[in-house]
């Protein structure tokens, strides 16, 4: 196998054109390789300047999830940190896990934060929503969002042998103009479900809200949960 690694977008699109895979890290695709066999061609992109940016509105692909610190906000961060364990996060990537893990760690906080993922295609670089990134898996250069009031992240413990942890993803955002609204995805199982509440009231009207969507159809250990979560997060935003 030939890894090739691109230093511009322009020679990452050349390598995606002569049919290099995208590898990431590699931890969630070396051990099909060694059972299915390995591509003629992979592509890594931690030598392309646009994917491992690291900042407050942005994250870039190849950036590793050990590296992922409070310069994003803490939804982001919160969530990275607690991916596999520390060999793995050395090794594995913010592109790795949004678009190659079936579980998506990062995934609830980026709806949270209303990210948009810059990808690459054929034509070139573009922006494009979480949506029609899930579906047709352009190779993702970062993701972009705007700046929240406050977040915070909560992952259940793990049973072992069990589903994946049920998690907890929240961020207040007031656009200039527009009443203060607390966004909130949670992973259940695969599936991610998230809900959009105004919160200029406080936390009492958020959670009374948040009961009568699919949120609120969760046991009651993970209601509990969730109204520690969106209530610590909402006197952080001063509401």
């Amino acid at each position: 196998m030939l890894l090739r690694l691109p230093t511009s977008m322009s020679e990452a699109q050349r390598c995606l054109a002569e049919g290099a895979i995208p590898v990431g890290g590699a931890t969630l695709v070396w051990a099909a390789w060694l059972r299915d066999g390995f591509p003629a061609q992979a592509l890594s992109l931690r030598e392309v300047p646009e994917a491992n940016v690291l900042g407050a509105r942005e994250l870039g692909a190849a950036v590793l999830l050990s590296q992922v610190d409070d310069r994003v906000p803490e939804v982001l961060c919160g969530a990275a940190s607690g991916i596999g364990t520390g060999a793995v996060r050395r090794a594995a990537t913010v592109g790795g896990n949004i678009v190659g893990s079936t579980l998506r760690c990062l995934l609830p906080p980026a709806v949270v934060l209303g990210a948009r993922a810059r990808v690459l295609g054929a034509d070139g670089p573009y922006e494009t929503d979480l949506a029609e990134l899930l579906a047709k898996q352009p190779l993702l250069l970062s993701l972009r969002w705007r700046t929240p009031v406050a977040s915070g992240y909560r992952k259940l413990a793990e049973v072992p042998g069990g589903p994946p942890p049920f998690v907890i993803a929240t961020a207040v955002h007031a656009d200039s103009g527009a009443a203060p609204e607390l966004r909130i995805a949670v992973r259940d199982g695969y599936e991610v479900l998230s809900e959009r509440v105004p919160c200029g009231d406080g936390a009492g009207p958020v959670l009374d809200a948040l009961s009568r969507t699919p949120i609120g159809a969760q046991d009651e250990s993970r209601l509990e949960a969730v109204r520690e979560q969106v209530t610590a997060v909402l006197e952080r935003a001063g509401g």
